[in-house]
């Protein structure tokens, strides 16, 4: 996807997002809804036009965003181990 802001520079940034819930694996490329696709984020520098005016030329400040610049495999967790601690087992 394309991200546009007229008050940034660069205006246009591309960034990336997850087609599939789940993630390709094994030999055929299916789907395994066992993991989760879930993206990766890079922080960028960009430069944010302020309302200010100088020698008749805009105004920019230096800003970090984050972009999402992949997606990666998480395994998904079982809706039972979310509960409990595994240290207050010991």
């Amino acid at each position: 996807r394309i991200s546009y802001d007229p008050t940034r520079y660069p205006k246009y940034i591309p960034e990336a997002y997850c087609l599939c819930r789940g993630c390709l694996t094994g030999a055929f490329g299916e789907e395994n809804l066992r993991f989760r696709s879930t993206p990766v984020y890079m922080p960028t520098v960009i430069l944010r036009r302020t309302a200010a005016c100088a020698g008749g030329r805009y105004v920019y400040t230096e800003d970090y965003v984050t972009v999402a610049v992949g997606c990666t495999c998480v395994p998904e967790q079982d809706k039972e181990a979310e509960g409990t601690n595994s240290s207050m087992d010991k």
